[in-house]
């Protein structure tokens, strides 16, 4: 046998244990120890009658006990049976307790008739019902019919041959009375029908009870032989009480006591009577299928079996040269005439099946032919037993080719262990608790087979089949092709195809806990490509594009093939590169060294791109793998090591050193300043008019929230938290929720006052997702703001801040709806800014929506940048929602964008952030000239709040005291120029295909 014929061999199934030895023991010995009492006599006279009657009596008392009390603690179908059963065995007990009555406490003869024979006729009708209940039930009413006519075939063979051995003599009365004649033909009678009863129920019993029933009756059949030997003439009159005749009827009343308990026990406690679904087989296999036919052949010739006997009857009457009885006439007919009607039947009934069974067969054929799942049938050696047409077109091989095979030899090496595996688990399994299993392998495909693979991903779901198993298999190559690709583009960079940051963070992971992660000199390489802004703003983002491809070809082939070269964003790469074990601290960092240099050079050099040199720099930090250290701070400290290097001049490498850890201490400073700001009452709330780009009236104003420092100097958000680690800082939490509580209230109550002022303009508080989901911050408790100060319905926007795939979309969408109803209109920020904006649009009720900053920056000179963001607006424009443009500040940008179907802006085009006083004079004048298509040089324009304002720039001088907030560089970190207390101390996102900025000092 094969490898897989051996796996598709059915495990042995613990069978439930067998009936306790000693109670049939018991039984056995109380038996036999009664026979032999009565063929010995019982030593006396007295004492033989008195064994002879009451004895019998307890006998039928105590079957009936049993049965009653079996029926009272077991609640099932079969119930009503054991109760018909004790009172059968009540009558028979009350019987021979008369009899003893008159035989041994009055010892006088019993008279015939008398109350006993009443009692024992009585026995047979709940035995026969009894009976009945116990067999099998038919379906249909031809069922039905075929039972009772199986039932008076072999009752009337018996009567037949009954009547011709005995019967008839015993009829003529022989100078007895009507009544004594009666009773003496009534006991042969009920016999015959109890006989066949028992003869029919033998073989149509219910499998769910066989122990019970098959004891049972054993029991009835025992009892009525030897009714029938006291019936017979030769035997009744030389019978007396205490006989050995008396001892088959004792037997027969201790079977039916122990009948009801003789049932199988399950381990769990329960009998196969009270659960048959759950009992386990207790014959092998091959064993009940091979008695099954037996039985079923010996259950179809029963009908004609009874008609022989009736027939032989008839013959031993004419052989014996008597003159047919009518009565034996009469029954013979009625069996002949039972047997050609229960034949029609049948013949009808398996014209009918036969039908039926030809159109299941045809349906069968159709489902699984039109298929277009492979349904392979295995047997229980492991070889292809059926195989569907549909093997053709998803294998490329035949079904006839593949029949006769052996199933092993189609899986692929690789997977056959773990298939194997699989099966043999699946057939140990219970088939209740495990009906079907899922094996997903690799399958040998056919010459024909579309696209030449030579191997198939195949999923199959598997059934068991007569000790064999069902395949329904289907293709699952492109599946498990494409989520192959999905999930190499979820850990590599789209544009490079890199490891990206995850990836990357991945296997420095593995490198500090793998089996290497004892080799000393492992180091991360921090990279940022100088100079590369330039070339987005000189030549386009499509040369950035391909300049970034191409260093990153370079980068992967400087490398080793054990080390990891990665994309993590914009102009920034890493590298991971693994140690040799050297135990020199100089010879490593050298070692170190000297690759980070050799890769500064190569990267250094000229890039050609649309037919033109394109030089940028490379800037390298540089951080050894110390131990105890995890992934996460390794590569802080590179990325410290990387801006020491663009702060020291660029185009330069720098070793991490522990001076560097400055930067997190100068955060904390500022951390701590920020608290002490908080309750000191030191933020002001400025505002930033929103223009309608066709006529230049403001539509909204935009809360801005600064920090007025002790000089009187207006930091934006972005500006007071970078430092060191260019503004990358964690979310605090709780100075968070505070800062934007103070930002909201403040907010609704200025915007109160324009209104009170007869200025009533809209104005938008820019919140995160997360701070909208905490519980701390309920739609009443907004409803209760507007309520408190007056704010009229539709006068505040929430600005949604970031659209965090993590957040929760089903909360936050009902958390929206509450809002909208309260009024509140709901604007998407960072619009275009990738795929979770998209999505989130897609399930939030939105009413405006903000391009990203990064659309707007670039909409006049990359084309690719025009061509998405005049798509994304027309997206809004089709949705019929507002579209503002954030970081307007180029008179080019507002004739762009007002080309494109935009509706609104913000940003320097117009105006800077405001104080109260110089917004209600702009909202005053109504608006703001927009550019015509002719307009050239860049728009200033002066905020006017009054104070001074710090602003560092790249490439400029800082913003005069005079002039505040007046011209703004174009690349901001998210919150200059347009933000709110959520992005004030929230991590801004990578900044994709920019240069990374200098942080200030």
């Amino acid at each position: 046998m094969s490898a897989t014929g051996a796996v598709l061999t059915r495990p042995p199934v613990q069978a439930g244990g067998a009936p306790g030895v000693v109670p049939q023991v018991v039984l056995a010995v109380v038996c036999g120890g009664y026979a032999l009492g009565a063929a010995l006599g019982w030593g006396s006279t007295e004492l033989a009658l008195f064994m002879g009657d009451f004895g019998l009596s307890l006998a039928a008392f105590a079957a009936a006990g049993s049965c009653f009390l079996y029926s009272r603690r077991h609640h099932g179908r079969f119930r009503p049976a054991w109760l018909l059963f004790a009172a059968s065995s009540a009558m028979a007990g009350l019987g021979n307790g008369i009899w003893g009555w008159y035989e041994v406490v009055l010892r006088e003869p019993v008279p015939s008739p008398s109350l006993a024979d009443f009692c024992f006729l009585l026995f047979a009708p709940p035995a026969i019902v009894g009976l009945l209940v116990l067999a099998k039930r038919p379906v249909t009413k031809a069922g039905w019919v075929c039972l009772g006519l199986d039932a008076w075939l072999i009752g009337g063979s018996l009567l037949t041959l009954s009547w011709s051995l005995a019967l008839a003599h015993t009829a003529h009365f022989q100078g007895q009375s009507v009544p004594q004649g009666a009773l003496a033909l009534a006991y042969p009678l009920l016999d015959i029908v109890l006989v066949s009863m028992v003869l029919a129920l033998h073989f149509k019993r219910s499998s769910a009870h066989r122990s019970a029933i098959n004891t049972a009756i054993a029991a009835l059949a025992l009892t009525v032989l030897c009714d029938a030997l006291f019936s017979s003439p030769l035997l009744r009159e030389h019978y007396r009480s205490g006989q050995i005749l008396d001892a088959g009827w004792f037997a027969g009343s201790m079977l039916l006591t122990y009948a009801p308990w003789v049932a199988r026990r399950l381990p769990g406690g329960d009998s196969t009577a009270a659960a048959p679904e759950r009992t386990a087989p207790r014959t092998p296999p091959a064993t009940s299928a091979a008695t099954r036919p037996i039985a079923g052949s010996l259950a179809a010739l029963t009908p004609y079996l009874a008609a022989a006997v009736c027939t032989l009857g008839i013959l031993y009457n004419v052989l014996d040269g008597r003159r047919i009885d009518r009565v034996v006439l009469f029954t013979g007919c009625t069996v002949v005439l039972a047997l050609v009607v229960r034949q029609g039947i049948m013949l009808l009934d398996n014209i009918t099946l036969t039908q039926e069974l030809a159109e299941k067969e045809n349906h069968f054929r159709s489902l699984v032919q039109g298929s277009s799942d492979v349904i392979m049938i295995a047997a229980p050696t492991g070889i292809l037993r059926y195989v569907s047409p549909a093997a053709a077109g998803v294998y490329g091989r035949d079904a006839e080719e593949l029949v006769g095979s052996e199933l092993a030899s189609l899986i692929h090496p690789e997977d056959l262990g773990r298939v194997v595996h699989e099966v043999r688990r699946f057939l140990a399994a219970k088939p209740e608790d495990e009906p079907t299993t899922r094996i997903e392998c690799r399958f040998r495909a056919g010459e024909n087979r579309p696209g030449g693979e030579k191997w198939l991903n195949v999923e199959s779901t598997v059934n068991r089949h007569h000790g064999g198993l069902i395949f329904n298999s289907r293709d699952v190559t492109e599946r498990v092709r494409l989520q192959a690709q999905l999930q190499h583009n979820a850990s590599h960079d789209a544009l490079t195809d890199l490891p990206n940051r995850a990836l990357f963070t991945e296997r420095v992971s593995q490198a500090l806990t793998g089996r290497r992660a004892t080799d000393r000199g492992t180091a991360v390489l921090y990279i940022d490509l100088d100079g590369f802004k330039q070339v987005n703003d000189t030549i386009g983002h499509q040369a950035g594009d391909e300049l970034l491809i191409q260093a990153a070809r370079r980068l992967a082939e400087s490398v080793r093939a054990g080390d990891t070269a990665a994309r993590l964003g914009g102009d920034e790469f890493a590298a991971l590169i693994m140690g040799d074990g050297t135990r020199d601290h100089a010879a490593r960092e050298q070692r170190i060294l000297e690759v980070a240099d050799r890769l500064r050079i190569r990267l250094s050099d000229p890039y050609k791109i649309d037919g033109r040199d394109v030089r940028v720099a490379a800037s390298i930090g540089v951080a050894f793998a110390e131990p105890g250290i995890t992934p996460g701070p390794l590569m802080r400290n590179a990325d410290l090591a990387m801006y020491r290097a663009k702060q020291a001049g660029k185009g330069c490498v720098k070793l991490y050193a522990p001076q560097m850890q400055a930067d997190v201490v100068r955060r904390a400073e500022l951390a701590t300043k920020l608290r002490t700001a908080l309750h000191d009452g030191e933020f002001a709330l400025l505002h930033q008019p929103v223009v309608e780009l066709a006529e230049g009236r403001i539509t909204a104003v935009a809360a801005l929230a600064r920090w007025r420092s002790a000089q009187g100097i207006l930091f934006t958000p972005a500006e007071f938290l970078r430092v060191g680690d260019r503004g990358r800082l964690k979310e605090d939490g709780d100075r968070t929720a505070e800062l934007g509580r103070w930002q909201l209230e403040e907010a609704v109550q200025q915007a109160a006052g324009r209104h009170r002022a007869g200025h009533p303009v809209p104005v938008a508080v820019r919140i995160s997702a997360h701070r909208l989901l905490d519980r701390a911050l309920p739609p009443k408790s907004i409803e209760a703001l507007l309520s408190r100060h007056g704010l009229p319905s539709g006068s505040l926007i929430l600005e949604l801040a970031d659209t965090d795939p993590r957040i929760p979309l089903e909360e936050l969408e009902r958390r929206l709806v509450a809002l909208r109803r309260l009024g509140v209109r709901i604007a998407l920020d960072g619009f275009g800014s990738g795929a979770a904006a998209i999505g989130a649009l897609r399930r939030l009720p939105v009413d405006v929506l903000r391009l990203d900053r990064d659309l707007v920056d670039g909409v006049v000179d990359s084309a690719r940048l025009h061509k998405i963001t005049s798509g994304l607006l027309r997206i809004a424009a089709d949705l019929g929602m507002q579209s503002v443009a954030d970081g307007v500040d180029l008179p080019e940008q507002v004739v762009a964008l007002r080309s494109m179907g935009c509706t609104h802006g913000q940003g320097m085009a117009f105006s800077g952030p405001l104080d109260e006083h110089r917004l209600r004079r702009a909202l005053t004048q109504g608006g703001y000239p927009v550019p015509g298509p002719g307009s050239e040089g860049r728009a200033v324009v002066l905020s006017g709040t009054g104070l001074p304002v710090r602003h560092v720039k790249k490439g400029r001088e800082p913003v005069s005291p005079g002039r505040v907030l007046g011209e703004l560089p174009r690349r901001f970190a998210p919150g200059d120029g347009r933000d709110g207390a959520e992005a004030a101390l929230a991590r801004p996102p990578l900044r994709p295909n920019s240069e990374t900025s200098i942080p200030p000092t």
